[in-house]
């Protein structure tokens, strides 16, 4: 395993601790974890919401949206 040093804001820090001591770990294990779990989220191609929408915005040149749902939806 690889060693490396980070720099946290106090409260970051003081949340950190706090989260490994109600879970019973270490705190380098919490920052593990969250490392692992952002790169998984990553590798999923799962994006933020906000993200989603900005980079999907426009897509869309049809009719009104509503309208073409509405037209499928009669077809059922």
């Amino acid at each position: 395993m690889k060693r490396t040093v980070i720099s946290l804001e106090e409260r970051d820090k003081a949340w950190l601790d706090e989260a490994a001591a109600r879970e019973g770990t270490a705190a380098t294990e919490l920052v593990r974890r969250a490392v692992r779990l952002l790169r998984e989220r990553e590798s999923l191609g799962q994006q933020p919401f906000a993200e989603v929408l900005r980079r999907t915005s426009g897509l869309w040149r049809g009719a009104d949206g509503l309208s073409y749902q509405m037209g499928l939806r009669d077809e059922w």
